[in-house]
């Protein structure tokens, strides 16, 4: 068969589009890679013969090469030409470009199409024996009496009859008639509208001009218009959706902390509400350390396994095994009237009573037919993982590089390592055996929401643990070497360092992403959407050298450098030394240690002689003054000193970039607040002030969007859930138009807009495709940050409520209420508030201390996370009047 594609698509000099697909022919010039010609400023087109009864369903892509020979992808993966229904010698296919960026195309992610939108079950229309054109368009947004109708202008269709229009019937996502058109109608002009089949009334036609088909109705000539979507108003679709961690849920069977069994009832909360998504933190497995530390929820030993933390143990015991729970009760109770998390007690008493269940199930569990199937999906991560926590315990560190034994992984070892004849088995299959009851668990969870229409949004950490299974079984594929990291912020001013290695995003990508997409495959087990955790990571990471302690003495990696002859194109004096190294003088030392400052001189540093000091070779790093102190017995009497000593490593201008032998620079961050830039002269300043703002302003941005397109759109096409981007922070330029083009929906918060002129970010101005929220939990609540700033909140109170006077001291529920309703009536796709910000709308219901409702203060590396609700999920659900409330205030502004 002939097949003739004809792709609308406009077009700049040096572009051009080509088709991929699955079809062998010999028009092909690469694989399955087939070139168009130009045709005129409408189409492009491009012929194959195909052999019919070698190819029986085609399915295919158009893609546009640019001219630096970068290649966009349309999206989507639905156009597909059935042969052996076509009776034909030849085939004409007319197509519209799907942009990935159309917001229609989210509606055709796994929540929608599985769980939020109404399902059709229009039969199927009867196509005529004889036919010439199958029409296909898509239209997700319709009630469940409606179907799209086509009227044009001929006989054929109508000529714009409303009263008995074509109605159409969904195949897959399209909905299709197929017709047999007259040669004498053509050209034709038709449109597509919403019919009413309970009503039989037409509801409206699709906005715009006309649609037009050129073009005829020869014999064995068959015509297949692809005509995207049906131009309707985008006011259809809002949905509603509540964050918390699972740790935070309190529940009166849980044992101290939120469980998967408790999302039970939380689904139970939102389906009486109105809302339609649970919103959760990362839930994988945190265990390094065995302490409190390991409450920290993106530093995970697996990007794959889940946390024992949040398993239920009486699930677990089930009627059988019932009673080795009773000695515990006690302790459950009192774990579970705690006002916060006791991780290390809870995890303590979990593992204990694990280990007694599995010691008495164990030979029934290891036949279970469903184990043994969830073993052979699972056990590319999960035997690598348990034979870590083996290995981790035995050694009493994750620190793989410190075991005795497997420090390196290798495959066929562990395989050995792992066998049921050694004889540590038994711990190894304890690990298997949590897990397992984990996965079961989350899927009953995940399973029961989808049940009552409500969605589970999950949580990608942008970074791995450093001493975890990950980079245990793939050195290669992180930078070891480096640590990830923010610039410095309103938030925390020296920057972060979450210690996570960076990604060696060439090696990721030489093996087609293969780890990424097993991770977003696992995820799509249990969740429906997620959250990329700091997308900017995709276009660039903050990168802190090993040695360096604070996030301040990072840079952004990949980034174009400063070349040493751009100094002298600006006529910049060039001292290397001077602009590399710590800049210590006299006046320096005695402004920040004072009486100590003799101590420190000889203590940690060496004349360089004209009043400059260097650093003693022991100390010539941040991570050799932060070891020093951690040895003395005394260091809590000296964090001052400490600090101080730290502050003077980052009081330099540019950092070297290793291995160009002093010919390229990054600068530092926040350069200008340096005394080392201030003791400049002034036209020096002036000077690097300017070369500054083009390396961290200009220079870089067509490269960032470049990385990020060579990472994005492989890694979204991998997964069919919905993606949301956590796009706070410094966002270059391009991060707005690569997540819109893509299709990933922004991350809008009021008290961090995107525009510098403004203080605030009004959510009445958020794009569709992007989730709004007063607050996330790396921030204070509402009420948290009312207290925070009078000046800053009597401005909101005047300038964004709207209110006359003085801004009461204390955020009170009528100003609460306003801020949340606020973002219900936000444009915005999803608005999501943290349970903490519902709940403080009630001056009853809510906590009396607004401070103790924060779960994580980011400038704080060792913060405690456990945060937990100040009442049970029971009684919220009895709060009759407050979810009655609540659930008028989600309905008035138009969410679902």
């Amino acid at each position: 068969m002939k097949i003739h594609f004809f792709l609308r698509y406009s077009t700049r000099i040096g572009q051009h589009l080509q088709i991929i697909s699955n079809f062998s022919s010999s028009s092909s010039e690469t694989g399955n890679t087939i070139s168009m010609n130009y045709l005129n400023e409408e189409f492009w087109h491009a012929t194959v013969v195909v052999d019919g009864s070698a190819n029986r369903e085609i399915r295919y892509q158009y893609q546009l090469v640019a001219e630096d020979g970068k290649i966009v992808t349309e999206w989507g993966n639905d156009k597909v030409i059935s042969l052996h229904d076509l009776k034909a010698d030849e085939l004409q296919v007319v197509d519209t470009w799907n942009y990935a960026g159309e917001f229609e195309n989210a509606f055709y992610t796994a929540p929608f199409q599985q769980t939020l939108l109404e399902k059709h079950d229009h039969k199927k229309i009867k196509s005529p024996k004889h036919f010439t054109h199958i029409f296909k368009v898509k239209a997700p947004l319709l009630n469940k009496h409606e179907v799209i109708c086509i009227v044009g202008s001929i006989p054929a269709l109508g000529e714009w009859d409303e009263i008995k229009p074509l109605q159409m019937h969904t195949e897959g996502n399209w909905w299709t008639i197929t017709l047999d058109l007259p040669k004498e109608g053509f050209p034709l002009h038709y449109k597509y509208g919403v019919y009413d089949t309970r009503e039989k009334t037409m509801i409206r036609f699709e906005d715009g001009e006309n649609r037009s088909l050129f073009g005829d109705a020869l014999e064995k000539k068959i015509t297949l218009v692809h005509d995207g979507f049906v131009h309707l108003p985008n006011n259809t679709w809002k949905g509603t959706g509540v964050a918390i961690p699972v740790f935070s849920l309190r529940s009166k069977n849980s044992f101290g902390v939120g469980e998967f069994t408790d999302l039970h009832l939380l689904v139970d909360w939102a389906s009486a509400t109105g809302m339609k998504m649970l919103q959760l933190l990362p839930i994988n497995d945190t265990t390094a350390t065995r302490s409190w530390l390991d409450s920290y929820p993106y530093a995970a030993i697996s990007a794959f396994a889940l946390h024992p933390l949040f398993v239920n143990l009486e699930e677990v015991a089930g009627k059988k095994d019932a009673s080795i729970l009773k000695p515990f009760r006690k302790k459950q109770k009192e774990l579970n009237e705690l006002p916060e998390v006791d991780y290390e007690e809870v995890m303590k008493f979990k593992i204990a009573v694990l280990t007694e269940l599995y010691e008495s199930q164990k030979e029934s569990w290891a036949e279970d037919k469903d184990y043994l199937a969830f073993f052979e999906h699972n056990k590319h991560w999960l035997v690598p993982y348990a034979a870590f926590c083996f290995l981790r315990d035995k050694h009493d560190t994750a620190d793989f590089s410190q075991w005795k034994q497997h420090n390196t992984y290798d495959a066929s070892a562990i395989e050995k390592f792992v066998s049921p004849k050694q004889k540590h088995y038994n711990q190894i299959g304890f690990h298997y055996f949590i897990q397992y009851h984990l996965h079961l668990q989350l899927k009953s969870a995940t399973a029961y929401a989808h049940k009552h229409g409500i969605i589970v949004k999950g949580d990608i950490p942008i970074g791995i643990y450093r001493h975890s299974c990950d980079a245990w079984m793939s050195p290669e594929l992180y930078n070891m070497d480096q640590q990830a990291g923010a610039p410095p912020d309103d938030f925390a001013i020296k920057g972060q360092n979450w210690g996570f290695p960076t990604y060696n995003w060439q090696k990721m990508q030489e093996n087609g992403f293969t780890w990424w997409k097993q991770r977003f495959s696992q995820m799509s087990e249990y969740f429906d959407a997620f959250r990329i955790d700091h997308i900017l990571g995709f276009f660039r990471i903050w990168s802190i050298p090993f040695d360096a302690v604070e996030g301040i003495m990072g840079h952004f990696v990949p980034a174009i450098p400063v070349d040493v002859k751009e100094f002298g194109e600006r006529q910049i004096w060039f001292n290397h030394y001077r602009y590399t190294k710590p800049f210590i003088t006299e006046k320096i030392l005695g402004e920040r240690f004072g009486e100590s400052a003799t101590f420190v001189k000889e203590e940690f540093l060496e004349d360089r002689g004209f009043g400059q000091f260097d650093f003693k070779p022991p100390f010539d790093t941040q991570r050799k003054i932060e070891q020093w102190f951690l040895a003395r017995e005394d260091k809590d009497h000296l964090q001052g000193l400490k600090q101080g000593l730290l502050d003077l490593h980052t009081n330099v201008i540019l950092f070297e970039e290793a291995g160009s032998e002093g010919k390229r620079f990054h600068f530092r961050f926040a350069m200008e607040q340096t005394s080392s830039f201030q003791d400049l002269e002034w036209n020096t300043k002036e000077q690097l002030k300017a070369l500054y703002v083009d390396y961290f302003y200009r220079r870089q941005d067509d490269f960032w969007e470049q990385e990020a397109m060579n990472k994005l759109p492989a890694l979204k096409a991998s997964t069919n859930m919905l993606i949301c981007g956590e796009d706070l922070g410094m966002v270059p330029a391009c991060v707005p138009d690569v997540m819109k083009h893509l299709g990933i929906l922004s991350l809008e918060i009021q008290r961090m807009p995107k525009n510098p002129e403004h203080e605030f970010f009004h959510p009445n101005d958020a794009p569709y495709l992007s989730v709004v929220t007063p607050s996330t939990h790396d921030m204070s609540t509402i009420r948290g940050w009312w207290e925070e700033d009078r000046e800053k909140t009597q401005r909101f109170f005047n300038n964004d409520l709207g209110q006359w006077g003085e801004a009461p001291a204390f955020c009170e529920a009528w100003i609460n209420k306003a801020i949340v309703i606020q973002h219900l009536y936000s444009p915005a796709m999803w608005a999501v508030f943290q349970l903490q910000d519902l709940m403080g709308v009630d001056a009853d219901l809510r906590r009396s201390d607004p401070s103790a409702e924060r779960i994580n203060i980011p400038s704080n590396p060792k913060h405690y996370w456990r945060y937990r609700m100040h009442m049970t999920l029971e009684e919220l659900l009895k709060e009759k009047d407050f979810n009655h409330s609540l659930k008028e205030y989600i309905k008035a502004g138009g969410r679902a």
